[in-house]
């Protein structure tokens, strides 16, 4: 016996031993319905995703606007209790040529995730989303872009109630 083994032997069971009752067992359906909190910063990012609106919160000691909004500031440790709504528009602070889809399969025309600063926001804060209606070759850093939305009926509160950012 080897010592991974030693104390805690493993031994394979036969389907013999699940046939013959020797091993007892169940089958069972489990009704398990899940629920998750997103928090109050974020559950107001969602709100205001759903309604067409970027929402930021901004710190009342270093006057920071962060983007996704936050409950507190990571530089100073302030709470923060103030959200606003945002632009639509920023700025491509780094970007992607991604010729693979989500499931890992290789796609002709490739995806552009980018990580777009909010105008409105502090400097650098923003979000990665995906680069539509523009050439590959024609994307670069610090091109202008705006949220192209799904229709207000679509929207569910997700960060895919903006399909892309499209340039301006």
């Amino acid at each position: 016996m080897n010592a991974k083994n030693r104390y805690y032997p493993i031994n394979s069971l036969p389907e013999s031993a699940f046939q013959d009752g020797s091993i007892l067992f169940s089958f069972d359906t489990f009704n398990t319905r899940y629920a998750w909190d997103c928090g109050v910063a974020i559950g107001e990012y969602l709100a205001g995703l759903r309604e067409g609106k970027i929402i930021g919160s901004t710190c009342p000691k270093c006057h920071r606007t962060m983007v996704p909004p936050r409950l507190f500031c990571e530089w100073c440790y302030q709470p923060v209790h103030h959200f606003l709504p945002l632009l639509d528009t920023g700025t491509i602070l780094t970007f992607s040529l991604c010729y693979v889809s989500w499931d890992v399969q290789r796609i002709t025309e490739p995806e552009i995730p980018a990580v777009i600063a909010i105008d409105g926001a502090s400097k650098n804060h923003g979000i990665l989303h995906k680069i539509g209606e523009i050439e590959p070759e024609k994307v670069h850093i610090g091109m202008r872009v705006r949220a192209l939305w799904k229709a207000p009926e679509d929207r569910t509160g997700d960060i895919t109630d903006i399909l892309y950012f499209k340039p301006e």
